[in-house]
C-alpha cells in the first residue's frame, strides 16, 4: 500500500520540532495521547476568536453559527464511524465518561440484581470500575473472559459465560497493553445469537483502523478524541437509537430537558438527552478537524504504516538480549528487560529524548494475569518514522548497557 509523505505530515505537528535534553524528541507514547496537527490547534483559537457563543440557546448570529459548527462536527463523527444517524452520536469528555455513561444509563434501564455483564481480563480500568460501581448499587454480577497465555481472548470460555442473565458484553477492541486486535466481529456474532448487545472500547482502535459500527453491528462504541490527534476532554459514545431511547439520562441540567416543573421533568430528544449543560463545543469542533485530518490520509494507510513500524521495532527488540515482548504488537509493543525495572528503562529513555510509557497502563488485572507489575510500552502514530524506531532501539541498548 502506498504510504503518504511522512516529512510533509511531520511538518503539520509543531511539537515534533522540540528537543528534549538537547536531543530531538522521539515521541512513542501515542497510545496515551497523540500530538495535534496545526489545523486542530489553529481551529481552537479560530473558534474562540470568531464565533464563541453558547450553543443551541441563542437567537443571535454567533450562537447560531457556533451551533451549526457543533452539529456539523457531530455529522463528521457519524461519517467517521458510519453510524446511521447523527443522533446516535453522544459527545462526552472521553472514553472513560462514555463507559461510565453506558454503565449508569444502560444499567438503570436493563440491569437488576443478579443480571450479568461480561468483560475481559484485558480491559482498561475504565471498562471495569464503572461496572463495579453498578455492581455495588444494583447487585449485578461481573463475568470475565480469560486471556490465554499467548495474549488472546479465550472465545470458548466466552461462549460458556453467556446465559439468560447476561445483559451486555463490554470489551476492548484493541488492547492498550498487548496490542492484540480482538476478534470483535466473532464476539458480536456470538453475543447477538444470545440476544445480548455488545459495547466496544475503541480508545485504541479509532486512531489506528477504519471503524464501521454498522458493518461490525456493535451496539455501542466509545472513543477519545485526544488519541485521534484531537483535543483532550472530548469523547464519543455511539449507541444504536433503539437502545439509547430506552436509557435514562446520565446527568441532569440544561439542554437535556424538554420541560421542567417541580412536579416532574420531561427530557429532550436524542442526542441531547445525554448532553447536560454547556458542551465543550470548541473541543468537539476541533475534534472533527482531527477526524477530517486522519480521514484525508486514510485509516487503512495509517494502519499499514503503524503496523510496519511496529514490526520493525519488534525485529529490533528481539536482537536485544533479555527483552521479553508481550501479546500481539499492532500499533504498540509492550516489553520488559530482564533485571531492569520498567520505570528505570523509561527514565533512561527519556533522558535520551525518547518518550515511552511505563507502568500498569490502567490494566492491573491483566498485569496480575501476566504475573508482572508493569511494562515499557512504545506506541506509534501516523507521524512516526523508522528513524524514530532506530533512535528508540539505540537508546534502549544504551540503557541496558548501564545495568
Amino acid at each position: 500500500m502506498e504510504m503518504y509523505d511522512i516529512e510533509k505530515i511531520r511538518a503539520d505537528f509543531p511539537i515534533l520540532t522540540r528537543e528534549i535534553y538537547n536531543r530531538p524528541l522521539v515521541y512513542l507514547d501515542n497510545a496515551a495521547t497523540t500530538q495535534k496537527p496545526r489545523s486542530v490547534i489553529d481551529s481552537i483559537a479560530e473558534i474562540y476568536s470568531t464565533v464563541n457563543s453558547n450553543v443551541h440557546r441563542g437567537v443571535h448570529r454567533l450562537s447560531r453559527e457556533a451551533t451549526e459548527l457543533l452539529e456539523a462536527s457531530r455529522e463528521t463523527v457519524r461519517r467517521f464511524l458510519n453510524a446511521e444517524k447523527a443522533s446516535e452520536i453522544l459527545f462526552t469528555r472521553g472514553t472513560t465518561e462514555s463507559l461510565n455513561l453506558l454503565a449508569a444509563s444502560f444499567g438503570e434501564a436493563f440491569m437488576h440484581e443478579g443480571d450479568e455483564v461480561v468483560l475481559s481480563e484485558m480491559e482498561h480500568h475504565s471498562n471495569i470500575v464503572p461496572w463495579q460501581l453498578l455492581q455495588a448499587r444494583r447487585g449485578i454480577v461481573i463475568r470475565v473472559i480469560p486471556v490465554t497465555d499467548d495474549g488472546r481472548l479465550d472465545l470458548d470460555a466466552f461462549r460458556s459465560l453467556l446465559n439468560e442473565r447476561t445483559k451486555l458484553v463490554s470489551v476492548t477492541h484493541v488492547s492498550n497493553v498487548l496490542g492484540t486486535v480482538n476478534p470483535v466481529e466473532e464476539i458480536i456474532r456470538i453475543a447477538h445469537a444470545h440476544d445480548v448487545p455488545v459495547a466496544l472500547d475503541g480508545a485504541q482502535s479509532a486512531p489506528f483502523m477504519p471503524v464501521d459500527v454498522r458493518a461490525l453491528d456493535c451496539d455501542f462504541y466509545a472513543f477519545s478524541a485526544h488519541k485521534v490527534y484531537g483535543p483532550t476532554g472530548v469523547g464519543v459514545l455511539y449507541g444504536k437509537e433503539r437502545l439509547l431511547e430506552l436509557m435514562p439520562p446520565y446527568q441532569g441540567g440544561g439542554e437535556m430537558i424538554g420541560h421542567v416543573r417541580f412536579s416532574g421533568t420531561t427530557f429532550n430528544e436524542l442526542p441531547y438527552k445525554f448532553e447536560a449543560g454547556t458542551p465543550n463545543y470548541v473541543g468537539n469542533i476541533a475534534a472533527a478537524k482531527a477526524l477530517d485530518y486522519v480521514s484525508s490520509l486514510g485509516l487503512e494507510r495509517i494502519r499499514a504504516h503503524e503496523e510496519s513500524l511496529t514490526r520493525y521495532a519488534v525485529e529490533g527488540l528481539r536482537e536485544i538480549p533479555n527483552v521479553r515482548i508481550y501479546g500481539h504488537p499492532s500499533s504498540l509493543v509492550s516489553f520488559n528487560v530482564e533485571g531492569i525495572h520498567h520505570s528505570d528503562v523509561g527514565v533512561l529513555l527519556d533522558h535520551m529524548g525518547v518518550a515511552v510509557r511505563t507502568g500498569h497502563h490502567c490494566a492491573q488485572p491483566l498485569m496480575e494475569r501476566m504475573n508482572i507489575t508493569g511494562t515499557v510500552r512504545a506506541s506509534f502514530a501516523l507521524y512516526n518514522t523508522r528513524a524514530d524506531v532506530d533512535a528508540f532501539l539505540s537508546a534502549l541498548r544504551k540503557a541496558c548497557s548501564m545495568f
